[in-house]
């Protein structure tokens, strides 16, 4: 009978260990989805971040062509008329 009382008691000791382990790995978990949380929060921003500097890039490449830079003139008369042929568009479909 003693023999069984110490399987019994193992075996409480051991369902014990896996509880608290259990317990460690939710609160392990819990810090982990915080984080991941935060940190697409920050990709986020990073993200509209980088799309305004390439929007400012963009446009001070499109004043530079303008100003009469050769590197980017054909680039800009493309964007112009793609501009253009938007307002024409817009202008035809006001008519109808």
């Amino acid at each position: 009978m003693g023999e069984f009382v110490d399987v019994v008691d193992s075996l409480e000791n051991k369902v014990n260990r896996i509880l608290q382990k259990m317990e460690q790995l939710k609160k392990a978990n819990h810090s982990l989805k915080q984080e991941l949380s935060l940190l697409k929060k920050e990709q986020v921003s990073t993200n509209q971040i980088l799309a305004d500097w390439e929007e400012k890039y963009n446009s001070l490449k499109m004043a530079n062509a303008m100003l009469g830079s050769n590197v980017d003139k054909t680039e800009a008369k493309l964007k112009i008329n793609a501009l253009i042929r938007e307002l024409d568009s817009c202008i035809a479909h006001l008519a109808e």
